[in-house]
């Protein structure tokens, strides 16, 4: 059993000491308190979770060394991007107030102070120097929500891996999923039939287009409609074949496979389009010659001068937004033409399976989900089409007729109101409902 006491140092410093016996070493560790009723409980916490077999030697690991240690670890699991987007999260928000601190100290009161500065912009600047080279100047600005869930996703892990070794008995952050704040879905804006079908014409004539009309009426993500090479066409059934995705990281670039089984998938386009295409060939065809040696073969569809792949940021502003100004449209983001692809198919009647597989999405409740407010609007008009078959048919006025003072509840009551159910169920059987 652990053995331990409370010590007065002063009248604002209480000491907490408990021994432990480890491989045969008596061992004591330490810990002040400002107050006289704190170090009394730390002591009861620790004795208790010595009797459990539960007891975690107090750890001289501070966060920031923790966080580059996992960051190492898991480097390979993890893409490059979600690495350097959880090291920047860790860089900007964490370690400023908690990156010096000792893992083994950390409490979530702590944590949850740190979100709730976030949020309302109270978070603390880096006055002086840092003792670790991780923790960095932070700007006090506020933050949205959904920048909070990842700062905790990150910060949650790297504790997590704390507990793994054997630093820390419990994660501090796991009592706060719950806590986090909601982000708020913005209303997507996305183009209705006449505008789709003046931003195909304004596309026919700008440098670029035919990107964007691409996009419109395939529906696919624009990493993978600028990673796609001749040999995923066919001409002739009309179809094209998602097998990779262009990812860029800072000024490299490469394809890799999609994320999910369901991107890996075979779209049909127009037989239009695919005309189009043809002619893109043709033209991209003479255009190699004349480059000559400067051509990078990639066999990409949409490419460069030079062959090389075109970044998403820079098509936008150069390309899809004048042709939004040319078209009088509103400013909307290069995905919500994906987007506008999915809802102009949901209120063409297009099945909820069809679409979803179209847009590779890994199951058919993301799509419901994502588009909900699309699938609201069309229940309005399903309950108009059941209402107008339903109460234009004959018969449909009969009711079932109410048991008389004195008549005894048996079949023939019963029979006489489902008679005129049947008579009205065989008018409409033949009429094919289509709901």
């Amino acid at each position: 059993m652990a053995a331990g006491y409370v010590q007065k140092r002063s009248d604002t410093c209480w000491l907490a000491r408990i021994e432990h016996n480890s491989n045969g070493r008596r061992r004591y560790f330490s810990k002040s308190f400002k107050t006289e009723k704190e170090p009394t409980e730390h002591l009861q916490n620790q004795q208790s979770d010595k009797n459990r077999g539960v007891f975690v030697e107090p750890s001289k690991v501070i966060l920031s060394t923790l966080a580059e240690e996992w960051f190492g670890l898991t480097a390979a699991n993890v893409t490059e991007r979600t690495a350097d987007g959880y090291k920047g999260l860790m860089d900007r928000y964490v370690f400023p107030t908690l990156g010096n601190r000792l893992v083994s100290e950390i409490t979530t009161r702590e944590i949850q102070k740190l979100y709730a500065d976030m949020l309302a912009g109270k978070h603390p600047k880096t006055t002086t120097k840092s003792k670790h080279p991780k923790v960095r100047r932070c700007e006090d600005r506020r933050v949205g929500a959904r920048v909070v869930r990842h700062t905790h996703a990150a910060l949650r892990q790297v504790l997590e891996q704390a507990v793994e070794w054997k630093l820390i008995i419990r994660n501090p952050a796991d009592s706060l999923k719950r806590k986090l704040p909601k982000v708020v879905e913005v209303e997507r804006r996305v183009l209705d039939e006449a505008e789709a079908g003046n931003f195909l014409k304004s596309c026919a004539t700008k440098t670029h287009g035919l990107i964007f009309e691409f996009a419109l009426l395939s529906g696919m993500r624009p990493e993978e409609y600028l990673a796609m090479q001749w040999k995923d066409l066919d001409f002739e059934r009309n179809t094209i074949q998602v097998r990779r995705v262009l990812v860029r990281h800072k000024k490299a670039w490469r394809f890799q496979e999609p994320k999910t089984k369901g991107s890996r998938r075979t779209l049909t386009i127009p037989a239009s389009l695919s005309r189009k295409l043809a002619i893109h060939k043709r033209i991209q065809a003479e255009h190699r010659l004349k480059i000559g040696s400067e051509w990078e073969a990639h066999d990409l569809v949409f490419c460069g001068t030079f062959g090389t792949p075109l970044s998403i940021p820079n098509i936008t502003y150069r390309y899809f937004r004048p042709i939004l100004i040319a078209a009088k449209l509103p400013q909307i983001r290069l995905y919500d033409v994906r987007h506008s692809h999915a809802t102009l198919l949901l209120i063409a009647g297009e099945h909820l399976k069809v679409v979803s597989e179209r847009l590779g999405h890994s199951t058919i409740r993301l799509t419901a989900d994502t588009y909900s407010h699309v699938l609201e609007g069309m229940q309005q008009g399903t309950a108009s089409k059941l209402e107008k078959r339903c109460c234009t048919a004959p018969n449909s006025n009969r009711q079932f007729r109410t048991r008389r003072s004195g008549e005894p509840y048996g079949l023939p009551l019963l029979l006489s109101g489902f008679s005129g159910f049947v008579g009205s169920y065989i008018y409409l059987r033949p009429r094919n409902l289509e709901f």
